[in-house]
């Protein structure tokens, strides 16, 4: 950057003018090393490299690193990058309109994207949409629903979710302690209950998932007893099939469970589709599982394919408690987003992407269940597991939490298995990410991801297995 100084004349008065030019660098080792430097550090990458371009299943790297993508931008790109319709979407709606504020008037694409989604709704009752920008920021917004529409203030979620690094999501969130270091005190009035995931019982993989629940819901019912007044709470808020804390699906009878507690008491069952919605899972919602009922959804990352959209779907009988001015946003339901998911609804049905989404999971388990049956591998994978195309292999580990009472304890294993993998497979043409505080590698590829992909991009993960727990046996 270089400055340079000059005369002006302003209003018969000469003063100096500082003109600042900006050299903007063309070569990629520059432009990285300028992000270094100008790029907030509190922001976590996976790779040091520069993404230039997407096509369906796969990116690009300036300097040509072409990679299959198993990450779909965090379950976000869940039609594959540049998807035709989805583009052609966006492109239509930025040459008419591009920012329809919410506050000020209706807009085409919001109302037709709610005809689009009503149909697809988990339940009948799920008929009142309010569209932001973020997970985060919808998660925002299903909490000030429950509080003032119940007229509770306290919240209960759960040990390993995650919701969000803003004020409230962030009290809610209990994946790592990373998001909320630093940042005391946080919003009051949240409690936690334990997700019936071995770990958190401190028992091992094998545990049937009713001793699981019935634990759970144990831990629910004394903390309602001991701590957490049910006239004083306003909702539950839950991850049907838990993302950052380890992805884990919850049993139909633990989300049940949560039900008849909220009908008992009155209070909110909030169920966060964040991750989990839009097919991710071989259904249109994880909860459709269950058969369980929400009062409050919270949906985003797949809903638009890339572009900024979240959501909160609610009960018209609940949102007509809200007075006017109690939600909104500068850019809360984008007209070019909801456009855009509105070629992703209709995408999911008219490319059938539930069916392949089933297909594909069937074969990326097969590929992993394989891995597991070398005997060289098998003491080294705890657990295989997951729901549709929302899977994770969790490895182990001589120093996870509480190791020294965990009875998955592995002392002989390698460290840090999950990163080094997924390193692994970067040098090897696969994006992968690891989730969680524990060894764990989630596999989130694009729903209408071929067949022939999956097969190379499990075996790009075998390889990478095999070459780091061989590093780390020598």
């Amino acid at each position: 950057m270089t400055i340079t100084k000059g005369q002006n004349t302003i209003g018969g008065r000469n003063e100096t003018v500082v003109k600042k030019a900006h050299h903007v660098s063309t070569s990629t080792a520059d432009l990285i090393s300028f992000g270094k430097t100008h790029v907030t550090r509190g922001i976590n990458r996976l790779t040091e490299g520069i993404l230039s371009s997407g096509k369906g299943s796969f990116v690009e790297y300036e300097g040509g690193n072409r990679l299959l993508d198993f990450t779909s931008g965090i379950g976000v790109t869940s039609l594959g990058h540049c998807h035709p319709k989805v583009t052609e979407a966006a492109v239509k709606q930025c040459q008419t309109i591009v920012h329809a504020q919410c506050s000020i008037a209706l807009h085409r694409p919001y109302l037709e994207l709610v005809e689009r989604l009503l149909p697809l709704m988990p339940h009948p009752s799920l008929d009142s949409f309010f569209f932001w920008t973020s997970g985060s920021e919808a998660i925002e917004a299903a909490i000030k629903m429950a509080r003032i529409t119940t007229g509770r203030q306290q919240i209960i979620c759960m040990q390993g979710g995650y919701h969000g690094r803003t004020y409230g999501a962030m009290a809610v969130t209990r994946s790592k302690t990373i998001y909320s270091e630093g940042t005391y005190p946080i919003m009051p009035g949240v409690f936690c209950m334990p997700y019936p995931y071995w770990h958190q019982h401190g028992l091992p993989p094998s545990t049937p998932s009713s001793v699981l629940v019935s634990q759970s819901l144990y831990q629910l019912d004394l903390l309602l007893a001991q701590q957490a007044s049910p006239k004083d709470t306003a909702a539950i808020i839950v991850e049907p099939f838990l993302g950052e804390g380890g992805y884990v699906q919850a049993a139909p009878e633990f989300l049940q469970g949560l039900r008849e507690v909220c009908d008992k008491y009155g209070m909110l069952l909030i169920i966060d589709e964040v991750q989990s919605g839009f097919a991710r899972t071989g259904k249109f919602f994880n909860i459709e599982y269950c058969g369980v009922r929400p009062d409050i959804m919270v949906i985003a990352k797949g809903l638009a394919n890339g572009y900024p959209l979240s959501g909160v779907v609610s009960r018209k009988d609940l949102t007509d408690k809200l007075q006017p001015g109690t939600l909104g946003g500068t850019y809360a339901g984008n007209a070019i987003a909801c456009a855009a998911a509105i070629a992703v609804a209709d995408a999911l049905i008219e490319e059938n992407i539930i069916s392949n989404v089933r297909a594909r999971s069937v074969d990326l388990f097969g590929a992993l269940e394989e891995l597991r049956a070398d005997p060289t591998i098998a003491p080294y994978i705890l657990d295989i597991r997951g729901t549709g195309l929302m899977v994770a292999v969790e490895f182990t580990s001589p120093c996870s939490p509480g190791a020294q009472f965990d009875p998955v304890t592995k002392k002989d294993s390698p460290k840090t298995l999950a990163w080094r993998v997924s390193q692994a497979c970067f040098k090897k043409g696969l994006l992968i990410l690891t989730t969680s505080a524990y060894e764990v590698i989630r596999f989130i590829p694009p729903l209408n991801i071929s067949e022939a992909e999956v097969k190379s991009g499990a075996a790009i993960f075998s390889e990478a297995v095999r070459e780091v727990i061989g590093e780390g046996l020598a």
